[in-house]
């Protein structure tokens, strides 16, 4: 059993990014944020599906060919092999819990990609 409080782990960009509170060993559980105007690179990956809850804010996430607008409550899924990009286009912080599985090491693969097609 394992019981930790967010606080104790750090964001991978200091106030911003992921911060992994479980990583395996059947899956990985999370908090990311994202301060306005920044975004996270867009990746897929091949065997674990992703699965994000907003908790404060709101988010435009690009899956595949669709883009979403979501807000604090929205759940959204995304299955292994697609594409996503995540942006805060508001002008607040963005927060969501987000959960990786079946746990796969080293399974995120980033690509080139442009919100505005080019």
């Amino acid at each position: 059993m394992t019981v930790i409080n967010e606080n104790e782990r750090e964001y991978r960009f200091g106030d911003s990014g992921p911060k992994y509170l479980q990583k395996g060993p059947r899956m990985n559980f999370g908090i990311v944020v994202l301060q306005p105007g920044q975004d996270f690179t867009a990746h897929y990956h091949n065997f674990m599906e992703e699965n994000f809850f907003i908790l404060e804010g709101e988010l435009e996430i690009h899956i595949d060919e669709e883009i979403f607008q979501c807000k604090r409550g929205d759940f959204i899924h995304v299955e292994p092999k697609k594409v996503h990009y995540l942006i805060n286009k508001g002008d607040t912080i963005f927060k969501a819990a987000f959960m990786l599985a079946p746990y796969q090491e080293n399974d995120k693969v980033e690509v080139e990609y442009s919100p505005y097609g080019n």
